[in-house]
C-alpha cells in the first residue's frame, strides 16, 4: 500500500521556481500541522490560507511560514454585498483566494493532502511539477499517443500535423491522488476499502470538445489566463449541494479553455490523500448533483460561446446567461447560481482592475 513521505524524506532542498510568482492557497477549518511536511517545498512561497467556519476560532499556521489569512469576518469586509458570492462551511471558499491573490499563478491544496512517493521511494515536489506542466504547451488540437511531448525522452509522434506542434499556453494543470481516490459517495459505499497504489507516470492535455471532473484538491493554474473562470460556485450551507464545488469551475473552465484556445493537462502530480470523507455525509451532499449532472454535462457539452467572447470575463458572464436561461428548467438553484457567477465576476473586476498596476501578494 501506498504510504506519504516522511517530512525527513522530504526534506531534500527545492529549488522555488517562480517564487515570486505564485500564491499557494490552502482553505482549512483546522489547525495546519500538514504544513510542516510541505515545509521543504512549500516554505520559500506566499500562502494564502481560507478560513471557512466560525471564524472566531484560531487557526494556527506553523512557524516560518509567509502567509496571510481570511476568515468569514474578512470575506464580508473586503467585498461587503458581493461577499454572498463565496461559500461558507464549503471547501469552495477556497475561491475567494484566488480573488485577493495578486500573483500569476495559484496552487491550491487541501489539508488532508500529504507528500507522496514517487515508484522509486522518493518524495514528489507537486509544486513543481504543476509548474512544469504550466510553462509548457499543450496540445489539445490533436492527441499525441506518447502523451507529453515536450517532456524529455518524448516528442511528436509520426503523422502528427507540424502545424500544431508548437502548442498552445497551458492554463490548468490537474493533479492526481495516491491511497484514498476522489469517488463519489456511491462509490465509496461499495468499494470502503479501495486505495489507489497505482502511479502513472504520465502528463496528458485534455481534448478540446471533452470536459473532465476537476477535483480541486491538487491543482494549479495560471490566473492570469483563465483565473475569473476559476469560481467554485455556490455549496455548502445554505445551498441544495455539495462536492460540486470543484466540478462546476472544471466545466466551466473546460468549454471556456476550448473557446480562447488554452490548455487544459491532467496526470502528473501525486500527492497522498490521507483520509476518506464520510460516505453518508457526502451521499447528503452531493445526491441532488449526482442525479443533476445528467442535464448538466450535456448543457456543458453543448455550450457555445459567440465570437465576440474574447476575454475570461466575456465568457463567463455569456455562460451565466446560458445557465440561466437553460438549467433553471432544472432547478431554481441554478438561477441563483447563474447570479451568483455575475456577481463574482462584478467583485474579481473591483478587486483586480484592468490595467493597474498589481504589486507582488498583500501587504501584511
Amino acid at each position: 500500500m501506498a504510504e506519504p513521505a516522511t517530512a525527513t524524506e522530504a526534506a531534500a532542498p527545492a529549488v522555488a521556481l517562480l517564487k515570486d510568482e505564485l500564491d499557494i492557497v490552502i482553505p482549512t477549518i483546522r489547525n495546519l500541522d500538514f504544513l510542516e511536511m510541505w515545509r521543504p517545498f512549500f516554505q520559500p512561497y506566499h500562502l494564502i490560507i481560507v478560513q471557512d467556519g466560525d471564524p472566531s476560532k484560531t487557526i494556527k499556521v506553523p512557524d516560518g511560514f509567509d502567509y496571510e489569512l481570511y476568515n468569514r469576518n474578512d470575506i464580508n469586509r473586503i467585498l461587503g454585498p458581493k461577499a454572498s458570492c463565496i461559500s461558507f462551511k464549503d471547501s469552495a471558499c477556497r475561491c475567494f483566494g484566488y480573488m485577493v491573490s495578486k500573483k500569476k499563478y495559484i496552487f491550491t491544496i487541501d489539508d488532508d493532502c500529504f507528500v507522496a512517493k514517487d515508484p522509486s521511494g522518493k518524495a514528489i515536489n507537486a509544486l513543481e511539477q504543476h509548474i512544469k506542466n504550466l510553462l509548457s504547451p499543450s496540445t489539445p488540437f490533436f492527441f499525441n499517443t506518447l502523451y507529453d511531448p515536450y517532456r524529455e525522452g518524448a516528442d511528436f509522434v509520426r503523422g502528427y500535423p507540424f502545424s500544431l506542434r508548437e502548442g498552445v499556453s497551458t492554463a490548468v494543470s490537474h493533479g492526481l491522488w495516491l491511497n484514498i481516490p476522489d469517488y463519489d459517495a456511491p462509490t465509496q459505499l461499495v468499494k470502503p476499502l479501495e486505495r489507489n497504489t497505482r502511479y502513472v507516470d504520465a502528463v496528458m492535455t485534455i481534448p478540446k470538445g471533452t470536459l473532465f471532473p476537476m477535483c480541486g484538491m491538487n491543482l494549479a493554474f495560471d490566473r492570469q489566463l483563465i483565473g475569473p473562470a476559476m469560481y467554485f460556485g455556490l455549496m455548502g450551507d445554505g445551498q441544495p449541494i455539495g462536492r460540486y464545488d470543484d466540478m462546476w469551475a472544471g466545466w466551466c473552465i473546460k468549454v471556456i479553455c476550448d473557446h480562447l484556445g488554452l490548455g487544459v493537462k491532467t496526470g502528473l502530480p501525486y500527492i497522498y490523500h490521507s483520509k476518506a470523507s464520510n460516505p453518508f455525509v457526502n451521499l447528503k451532499k452531493e445526491y441532488k448533483g449526482i442525479y443533476w449532472q445528467e442535464e448538466i454535462i450535456p448543457f456543458f457539452q453543448q455550450a457555445v460561446l459567440p465570437k465576440d467572447c474574447t476575454t475570461v470575463q466575456k465568457c463567463y458572464i455569456e455562460l451565466a446567461k446560458q445557465v440561466k436561461e437553460k438549467l433553471s428548467k432544472v432547478d431554481p438553484y441554478f438561477d441563483k447560481l447563474a447570479d451568483a457567477m455575475v456577481t463574482w465576476i462584478e467583485a474579481w473586476d473591483e478587486l483586480n482592475p484592468t490595467g493597474a498596476a498589481v504589486p507582488n501578494g498583500k501587504a501584511k
